[in-house]
């Protein structure tokens, strides 16, 4: 089976369709010889980009796949011929291939690192943003707030390109690693962790704050991947707790939130969806190439739970992407919708199929998703209503914390907060430094709802 999967910012589809024979697909030009299976690998994989990729028409007839070094190489190559009416550069960032068995794992929110994330509060802060309560780090009790300050013995941490690759490789490469963490109340521990398998647990807090005569509901959720009925049922408690309080206005925390599956991001849609939406509204479009128009899409709201906001906050950095960012662009319709944050989003209104090939999964850019009001090309990102620093000093669900007082400033007073640790911000080197340091995560969203018989 072949399944078409949205990461970064869409929907995934379900091919029903047979994954390709790669023996069958590349017989060689009389007298070339015999083709390798690697090259058939190769051959393939470009055959599918040729069908699928959102920008077919733009691969030139020259280009030739066997001078990569496999699925991956070829994906990323083809990023080149993205253009994109309204944008000088080529607009596609994420075009790629994985392994199967690495895919299968990351998809399903099993990982297998030391459980924690990393940023930048300045050039030379490196701290704690969230900790996989089932991980390593969370077992040994490392929070968010705490401040990296030696890493195997180095101290030298900072955001030049040789210290992030040190990090990267430390905290994230799979190997044992002795941390040395400053705490708050200013005393240091130093824990030696070694990675594990455990399972994400994206949904971090959920509670309720009265001020100014109103009840605002607060929920963080790090990711759309992960055990989806454990998922929904956590959605389920936490709007139950928020209609019981009597929230009227809502701030969702996705400054981390890279993705997953659309279901459940149309799970949260429909609970936070005002009660005027009406079953048969419009949620998202999306499209395809015009190879595979007839199976261009709509999806509408079905309306969960009686909670009916009239105002939503999201928390959004360069981290929020794929079906977070999809969520965002599909309420802005329905009800008021602003944004807090270190940064503008990531910015991927493009989606991708999981195809088979070989022992590979290849995922070139192919479709579209757009609101209601056909909104949709957000390449650039969401540029926040607020720019707000990261409160990396403070742990989640702390009034204090940058982003959230000033999503409870604007929702109980109407003007976002200034004070100042608003015109501090994150340094540039800070910010510049995200896309090495979060190269190893995924932007995915995921669906199987969908079939296409016979894409190949």
């Amino acid at each position: 089976m072949k399944r078409i999967l949205l990461l970064s910012s869409f929907a995934v589809l379900i091919l029903s369709a047979c994954q390709k024979d790669v023996a069958e697909e590349t017989t060689p030009p009389p007298g070339t010889g015999t083709v390798s299976a690697a090259d058939k690998v190769k051959d393939t994989s470009l055959m599918i980009a040729r069908e699928a990729y959102l920008w077919y028409k733009q691969i030139p007839t020259s280009f030739n796949p066997r001078t990569y070094a496999d699925p991956n190489k070829i994906m990323q190559a083809i990023r080149q011929y993205s253009n994109e009416p309204g944008f000088a550069e080529p607009v596609d960032r994420w075009s790629f291939a994985m392994l199967q068995k690495d895919w299968d794992n990351a998809s399903s929110g099993i990982s297998g690192d030391l459980g924690i994330g990393i940023f930048f509060r300045s050039a030379t802060d490196l701290r704690v943003t969230n900790v996989e309560p089932e991980s390593v780090a969370g077992k040994a009790g490392v929070q968010r707030t705490w401040r990296i300050t030696k890493i195997n013995g180095s101290t030298d941490i900072n955001t030049s390109d040789a210290s992030i690759n040190f990090i990267v490789n430390a905290i994230y490469g799979g190997n044992t690693a002795t941390i040395t963490f400053l705490k708050p109340d200013g005393t240091s521990v130093e824990l030696t962790l070694a990675p594990g398998s455990y399972q994400e647990q994206p949904l971090v807090l959920d509670t309720v704050y009265k001020s100014g005569g109103k009840s605002i509901g607060y929920l963080v959720l790090n990711s759309f991947l992960g055990d989806q009925d454990q998922i929904k049922a956590g959605f389920g408690n936490a709007f139950n707790h928020f209609t019981a309080e009597g929230v009227t206005d809502m701030i969702v925390d996705l400054r981390y939130n890279g993705g997953g599956y659309v279901s459940l991001q149309q799970e949260l849609a429909n609970y936070l969806a005002p009660n005027t939406v009406s079953a048969g509204t419009v949620m998202y479009k999306q499209t395809f190439n015009d190879i595979l128009a007839q199976y261009n899409s709509t999806v509408n709201f079905a309306k969960k739970g009686t909670l009916s906001p009239t105002k939503i906050v999201f928390i959004i950095s360069q981290n929020t992407a794929s079906a977070s960012e999809a969520l965002i662009n599909i309420m802005k319709p329905h009800l008021e919708v602003k944004t807090v944050g270190p940064s503008a989003s990531n910015g991927k209104p493009v989606g991708y199929f999981d195809i088979p090939v070989g022992e590979w999964y290849v995922f070139p850019v192919s479709l579209r998703l757009v609101n209601s009001l056909g909104q949709g090309s957000y390449f650039d990102g969401f540029i926040p209503d607020k720019q707000v620093i990261d409160g990396l000093d403070k742990p989640w669900g702390d009034l204090t914390e940058d982003c959230l007082a000033s999503a409870m400033k604007y929702l109980t007073t109407g003007a976002f907060r200034f004070d100042s640790r608003d015109v501090e911000r994150s340094s540039p080197e800070a910010l510049n430094s995200y896309n090495k340091m979060q190269s190893h995560k995924l932007k995915v969203m995921v669906e199987d709802r969908v079939r296409i018989p016979g894409l190949n």
